[in-house]
């Protein structure tokens, strides 16, 4: 019999604010955290907008010497993870390390530091590129800097499936608890791709918005002049726990994590199958994995990245796993108002939807003025609404047709 896991414990770094409840406030009062960017100046640059964290000081958390030898989206992982574990009230150094991992997804990974190193490279020779370079650019490096800031010795490795990455990272996290591998995962994502690098190429494959005199309003899910996405960065992550071990210590549970499913579009590498096949499996595999039935989903967070094809084939998928049920759905984007965080999004959105659960309100969708006809659900339209939320679902799909589902909701049985 698989064991049941709980959420204990949040942490996030977003451009709109870098605590959870703080977050979660500004969501449902409609702001954005999407502006000029700031990091670097971006004159000549076909977008030149984004969700950048430009005041970002780690101090706090991370002594300046660390900071130095991490990159940024390591960085982020390190402030949203330590944020999470003190939320969970964990303390580490009375837990069998053996027993407690580290599952995190990230798209890129290390982009600003293969961007610095290159720039030596060319610049000043091969004897100036640093030594630290493949430490800090590695996909695994976040995992592995948590993994060694709590001593956690049980399962620790990355996933990397484009804007799917944290989703599926919290699947797998989920299953090994519920297997009995650990007890206790620090799980979600990370990324930090707003970079000149990032954003020329995302730029150059006419995948983002180019609102540049509205940048605030540049990100538009479901909404029929949607032109693409708003590159983010950020990191977020959750503590998933084995039920009786959290009820135990006295944790504060958010919500129980339900069900997984995954899936793979195996068609084009960037654009979704324009039916949502692959998505809508991912969803159907989610609510069998956790033997939640489509009529119990209240909400869905959905990936609604804000591309004409994308939220199109959302929209199909949604319909085709649900049915008429879809009509009585409450859905939203966060991203309208936190843009895409890409390999991060799916654990901000997940820390989003679980204080969805624990607040009975369902974040807006902000930007939907003009709905597209072939995007005909409730997408809470600009205001927040209350509505009690027995189980929802999150949804991330990402360049390379990788789709991902994660359910959550209310303990079941009231234990």
């Amino acid at each position: 019999m698989k064991r049941r896991v709980v959420v204990t414990g949040l942490g996030v770094v977003t451009s709109l604010s870098q605590k959870v409840d703080d977050l979660f406030d500004r969501l449902l009062r409609g702001e954005s955290g999407v502006h000029p960017l700031r990091l670097f100046d971006p004159t000549g640059y076909k977008v030149q907008f984004g969700g950048d964290v430009y005041d970002w000081d780690p101090s706090a958390y991370i002594d300046k010497r660390e900071e130095k030898r991490i990159d940024r989206f390591s960085q982020f992982a390190m402030v949203a993870g330590i944020d999470a574990v003190n939320d969970a009230g964990l303390d580490f150094s009375k837990e069998d390390p053996y027993r407690c991992g580290v599952i995190l997804g990230s798209g890129i990974g290390g982009l600003a530091e293969i961007e610095e190193q290159c720039e030596r490279l060319f610049r000043k020779g091969p004897d100036r590129v640093s030594a630290l370079t493949i430490p800090k650019l590695m996909l695994n490096a976040a995992g592995g800097n948590l993994g060694i800031r709590f001593g956690l010795r049980g399962p620790n490795f990355s996933i990397a499936t484009a804007c799917a990455s944290a989703t599926n990272a919290i699947g797998e996290a989920l299953e090994a608890v519920q297997e009995g591998e650990v007890d206790v995962v620090l799980t979600g994502g990370s990324e930090a791709a707003i970079t000149r690098m990032g954003m020329s190429a995302f730029a150059n494959m006419r995948a983002l918005s180019e609102r540049s005199d509205d940048p605030m309003r540049a990100s538009r899910p479901f909404d029929v002049d949607r032109d693409g996405f708003v590159l983010s960065e950020g990191a977020g992550i959750l503590v998933l726990e084995e039920l009786e071990r959290a009820k135990a210590r006295g944790a504060n549970i958010y919500c129980e994590v339900l069900g997984y499913g995954a899936s793979c579009d195996a068609g084009h590498i960037t654009q979704p199958d324009e039916q949502g096949l692959g998505a809508a499996k991912a969803m159907q595999n989610a609510l069998e994995h956790g033997g939640v039935n489509a009529d119990e989903i209240d909400y869905i967070n959905a990936h609604g990245t804000s591309t004409p094809l994308g939220d199109r084939a959302e929209t199909k998928a949604v319909k085709n796993v649900f049915g008429e049920q879809a009509r009585k759905l409450s859905i939203s984007s966060t991203k309208s108002q936190l843009g895409h965080l890409l390999g991060a999004s799916g654990g901000v959105e997940l820390v989003v939807t679980v204080k969805a659960i624990q607040r009975g309100v369902i974040p807006p969708t902000i930007n939907l003025d003009s709905p597209d006809p072939e995007c005909d659900l409730d997408y809470t339209p600009n205001q927040a609404r209350e509505r009690r939320i027995n189980a929802a679902m999150s949804n991330s799909f990402g360049f390379g047709g990788h789709n991902a589902s994660v359910v959550v909701g209310r303990l079941r049985n009231g234990k």
